[in-house]
């Protein structure tokens, strides 16, 4: 699914370069739960971003579902995103303006799905989140989880390969966090594919994998025995 070699990646600061990713070496197998970990400046956040065509690595190889990631033009990277890539940010990412349905089928728009067909498949994966019910109720008018679960259900619209997960649960409380989390583990169930930034070692817990991330070096890659959240909820 997804293999990493030798990233290298340095940020220009002043005359200098800041040294971000120090020789990544990291693969991910189809249907692998795998948590991201590392305190601020460990370069998570920069692994997160190459590894989701948001950013570009200096140098090494970055292979997704087979097709190597580099030297993109801006309108192949956002094809290969929309393709490949469904992202889960801590902060929803809502548009303010549409309502979860059309929110949720954003992502089909830019497939060039008519109209019709946009809202039917967005309507079912509210209807996965357990939300199709709010289908036309604002952002604004949905509590933190009900916001995550339409970011969820927009993630899952475009049916990627890979769902990146950055902090899910970093603005919700812990009862709705391990909500979210048990949903997560029950797509990981069905088959998806998912990666997940958390600086919650329970949240990690709730993986299988844990890899560990400090000053740019992974420190620790391991396989965990999964906490799982619906004893929780």
């Amino acid at each position: 699914m997804l293999k990493i070699s030798d990233l290298h990646k340095s940020y220009p600061i002043g005359d200098s370069s800041l040294h971000v990713l120090k020789g990544i070496n990291l693969s991910v197998e189809s249907g692998e739960m795998v948590a991201i970990m590392g305190s601020s400046g460990s370069g998570k956040s920069t692994l997160l971003n190459i590894i989701g065509i948001l950013d570009e690595a200096d140098s090494g190889v970055y292979i997704l579902d087979g097709v190597e990631i580099k030297n993109l033009t801006e309108k192949k990277a956002a094809v290969y995103r929309n393709k490949f890539l469904g992202f889960i940010f801590q902060s929803f990412n809502l548009i303010n303006y549409k309502n979860a349905i059309e929110n949720v089928a954003l992502p089909l728009y830019y497939q060039g799905l008519k109209r019709k067909e946009r809202q039917k498949k967005a309507l079912f994966h509210l209807g996965k989140v357990g939300l199709a019910d709010w289908a036309d109720h604002l952002p604004s008018e949905l509590s933190g989880g009900q916001k995550q679960r339409v970011a969820i259900a927009r993630a899952l619209a475009a049916n990627p390969k890979l769902l990146l997960a950055d902090e899910p649960t970093g603005a919700l409380d812990t009862q709705t966090s391990y909500e979210i989390m048990a949903f997560l583990q029950q797509l990981n169930d069905e088959g998806k594919t998912l990666l997940i930034v958390t600086h919650e070692e329970d949240i990690a817990a709730m993986c299988k994998r844990v890899v560990r991330l400090r000053d740019g070096v992974i420190l620790e890659d391991k396989n965990v025995e999964q906490v799982r959240a619906s004893q929780y909820v």
